[in-house]
């Protein structure tokens, strides 16, 4: 069991509660006590504590638009040709390397679950990626069948497509190795006769879909069908608490009424960067980067505010906390048991240190093991040796344990052949010659001199001896500078 102590920690009301012990437990919170004075056997969280933040709505491989695209004018639709050009020579290997560095700078950004909205269907890229990484990932695999009402797919749409929602179901049933959910990519790219299919399917799994991000949908799916697309999504079952509606930008109110029981993702830094408009969302909300032109959802968050009060020249749409509960709504990507700091959530905790709250994360808990954490240069003899960096623990590499360790057991048991039966991964040795072994038999390492440790001020005496480091009398840059 790991107790750790929060100077300030986030329990899910107006303000921070000081002074907070949390008990972990088998990668779960056990108990979450406020006013509780420190004790030396709790690891101190020094400054905020939070829960993990959830990204409800990624494409990761658009990352690599970042930076690209900003050239004269044009609008959503002359960016999605430049998205195009990027897919259409996409291979599994890019979207790996793709999203590997989206997930990290997410883990960095304090952000330890992922929605990933997959039109590509690299599933087992993203899955390894996001494995590598450290951070939890609902792959929200896309239907994608059309290439706008009543129109066949283009030559790079094509590769989207399953060919009908049927195949695109079977195909999504064989994925393993990640919670799944779904998603219509949009009225647009499902035509309405399939989207049946889609919800049955995503039963009792998240299900998202693009709605009305521009106008020209919009307007483009009155002519087909005579209805918004929020009604030709709500005619057909796919709107509901585990629905969740990306972007909702154009909306009519009968649209938000129909919308009231669905989740809305807002991803106001994509959507001011493609021009899409401003949204107003509902009480149900969740962020996600989406195109990933910026990565921290805390901007995502205030933003959603600041763009209404230029909409509409009126403050307070929405309250800090309601802000926050949906930078941590981990439910909306399919992991209920995440995204508040009480007893029975998953252990996934960010610190946040005063001078830097909102921008630079100090310690990222996942599960309850320390994922990403300030240390110093790794060769050194400590791991406090300047220059100080963010970086990744072993908690952000949940597959190693396997890859970089053995089990031991005894020879009787390996002759049984017991590895096998028991299906273990590690690699299996039996255990020899150790019942006589002491400090003594290692071979450079065989000194045996009294080391004191003094717990207050961290003092090291070997053998009566101070053993002192002295300080750097300079350095090249202070530690207040953001290094990554």
């Amino acid at each position: 069991m790991s107790r750790f102590h929060a100077d300030y920690a986030w329990l899910g009301g107006e303000q921070v509660s000081a002074d907070v012990l949390i008990t972990v437990d088998h990668g779960r919170i056990a108990s979450v006590v406020p006013g509780v004075k420190r004790s030396r056997d709790a690891t101190h969280l020094r400054g905020v504590t939070l829960p993990g933040l959830a990204n409800a709505h990624s494409h990761a491989f658009q990352r690599a638009l970042r930076g690209r695209t900003q050239r004269g004018g044009g609008s959503f639709w002359t960016w999605r040709e430049d998205m195009y050009a990027l897919a259409a020579g996409l291979t599994p290997d890019d979207t790996h390397r793709l999203a590997l560095g989206a997930y990290r700078e997410m883990l960095r950004a304090g952000i330890t679950c992922v929605g990933e909205f997959d039109y590509v269907h690299h599933s087992d890229a993203l899955i390894a990626a996001a494995d590598e990484a450290g951070i939890r990932l609902t792959l929200l695999d896309a239907c994608y069948l059309a290439g706008g009402f009543g129109e066949s797919p283009n030559a790079v749409q094509q590769r989207f497509s399953d060919g009908d929602a049927e195949r695109w179901a079977q195909r999504v049933s064989s994925i393993r190795g990640a919670r799944v959910g779904a998603a219509i990519h949009s009225v647009r790219a499902v035509p309405a006769d399939q989207i049946p299919t889609v919800v049955e399917f995503a039963r009792g799994k998240p299900l998202h879909v693009h709605v009305s991000e521009q106008r020209a949908e919009n307007e483009a799916c009155l002519a087909a069908h005579g209805v918004t697309p929020v009604r030709l999504l709500a005619d057909r079952g796919a709107l509901g608490p585990d629905s969740t509606a990306v972007h909702a930008t154009h909306l009519t109110d009968e649209d938000r009424g129909l919308l009231r029981e669905t989740t809305i993702c807002m991803c106001p830094t994509t959507e001011r960067d493609l021009a899409d408009g401003i949204g107003r969302a509902g009480p149900r909300l969740s962020l996600g980067s989406d195109s990933h032109a910026v990565i921290d959802l805390f901007e995502e968050a205030r933003a959603v505010e600041l763009n209404l009060r230029l909409a509409t020249e009126r403050r307070g749409h929405f309250t800090a906390p309601a802000l926050l509960a949906a930078a941590v709504n981990h439910a909306s990507v399919g992991w209920p048991e995440a995204g508040r700091l009480e007893p029975g959530k998953l252990a996934d905790i960010v610190l946040w240190p005063v001078g830097f709250f909102g921008v630079k994360p100090a310690l990222i808990v996942k599960g309850g093991a320390i994922a990403w954490s300030i240390m110093g240069n790794a060769n050194a003899s400590i791991p406090t040796v300047e220059p100080m960096l963010f970086r990744p623990m072993f908690g952000a590499h949940p597959s190693v344990i396997e890859q970089t360790s053995l089990t031991f057991v005894s020879q009787a048991a390996l002759d049984l052949g017991v590895p096998s039966r028991l299906s273990l991964r590690r690699r299996v040795e039996a255990v020899r010659g150790t019942r006589s072994l002491s400090k003594r038999d290692m071979v450079r390492n065989d000194a045996l001199p009294k080391i004191e440790v003094n717990p207050e001020t961290y003092e090291v005496r070997i053998d009566g001896e101070p053993a002192v480091c002295p300080p750097a009398q300079t350095l090249p840059l202070a530690q207040r500078y953001f290094l990554l």
